[in-house]
């Protein structure tokens, strides 16, 4: 029997302070003041600059005597350069908070915005991997930040680091920056936020949601938390990210994939893999949707990694409850949920050519997430992968 979307309310610890269900945004006020910020920047992307749902945030706000001010300036994908605009709307407006209301674009912005304001070092100072120690230690006290997000995606609002592409030259690089003051504050996850998703979209952020859950489940390391906050994630994501595609206004299914979300986000503390490290210069040199490569690339990287990780996906295709449950079972759970979706099945299907991942072998083999993975991404790999998934080549051998 499935539970009551109202009765779906809880405030959670872990990573941080989350608080969970519909028509939680009304607290956003609230949470501003108990954190001690009276204007806050609010961070979003064009597309919810102008809709309702922002609107009334702001309005709140406002109402309760807060001072909020608003920064849209941001494009998917964003760069560092989106980052430095919102930090210096942040010391030009006198702000002393950040509320990043949004996808996955407007928080990873947010959370750059509070370091560039908080710390004198420049930000690719702190590129490190979660586990890692960036060149920097982050010291600085960073602006409190509050996460809202409207997707259920990159998890961003559930981690202490952010994925953000930087113009370095002529390269464009996806780097990860890492840093205990980007973890937000206070979560307020309301699925009413995320009804106005797209399908499409919503299949691609879900996606991209499942990708991050099942590579903290199967990275190197050893946490068991994590293992558990990934695998019921994807179990969250089986369930309900199908029915949250076909019925937008599924609050149940919405609310469950942002749950879903968030748990990847947090669990990605362990580590992510191939599928991270692959997309990341993808989309660093192209328009292409994180989700939306990641959902492609998922199963060519499990199939890689098979030896490694078989007995963890058995375990994990038991906790789905899928007949006779081993890796063969969850591989066609996996492909029929993507069909299911209308994802594509190769990464030519999104337009992407040889020519265009030649260039990125190195760096995808090169990713700080490539050292979780949990069969070696050398350059070899990664080049293999790339063809297999540019061909539709999930059960051919390897390319050297």
């Amino acid at each position: 029997m499935e539970p009551d979307v109202n009765a779906l309310r809880a405030d959670w610890s872990e990573p941080t302070r989350i608080r969970f269900g519909a028509g939680r945004v009304s607290e956003l006020p609230a949470v501003c003041r108990a954190l001690g910020i009276t204007r806050p920047l609010v961070v979003t992307d064009p597309g919810l600059a102008d809709l309702a749902i922002l609107r009334r945030a702001v309005q709140s706000c406002e109402t309760s005597g807060l001072l909020p001010g608003l920064f849209s300036h941001l494009r998917p994908n964003p760069t560092l350069d989106h980052a430095q605009a919102a930090a210096q709307a942040f010391r030009d407006g006198g702000h002393d908070g950040i509320i990043g209301f949004g996808g996955g674009t407007a928080l990873e912005v947010a959370k750059v915005a509070a370091l560039i304001c908080g710390e004198t070092a420049p930000p690719q100072a702190f590129a490190a991997a979660p586990g890692e120690t960036p060149r920097v230690p982050g010291f600085g006290l960073l602006p409190p930040i509050v996460a809202v997000p409207t997707t259920g995606g990159s998890g961003a609002e559930a981690r202490a680091y952010a994925l953000i592409t930087d113009p370095d030259g002529n390269r464009r690089r996806r780097r990860v920056l890492l840093h205990p003051g980007m973890l937000p504050a206070c979560v307020i996850a309301d699925p009413v936020l995320t009804t106005g998703l797209a399908p499409a979209l919503t299949a691609a952020t879900g996606m991209n949601a499942l990708a991050h859950n099942l590579e903290a489940y199967c990275a190197l390391g050893f946490d068991p938390a994590a293992d558990g906050m990934a695998a019921e994630g994807v179990r969250l994501l089986r369930r309900h990210l199908a029915d949250a595609v076909r019925d937008g206004n599924n609050l149940l299914a919405r609310g469950m994939v942002l749950a879903a979300a968030s748990l990847g986000g947090a669990a990605t503390r362990k580590g992510l893999g191939a599928v991270q490290a692959l997309t990341s210069p993808l989309i660093a040199v192209t328009e292409a949707h994180q989700g939306l490569v990641m959902a492609v690339i998922t199963p060519y990287v499990l199939v890689h990694n098979r030896p490694a990780v078989e007995e963890r996906i058995t375990r994990l295709a038991a906790c789905l409850g899928l007949d006779r449950p081993g890796f063969d079972s969850f591989l066609t759970c996996l492909l029929t949920l993507r069909e299911e979706l209308g994802i594509p099945h190769t990464l030519r299907d999104l337009g992407v050519t040889e020519e265009r991942v030649a260039d990125l072998v190195e760096e995808a083999a090169n990713d700080p997430f490539a050292r979780g993975n949990p069969v070696p991404l050398t350059a070899e790999a990664a080049r293999s992968l790339y063809a297999r998934a540019l061909d539709g080549d999930l059960d051919g051998a390897d390319r050297r």
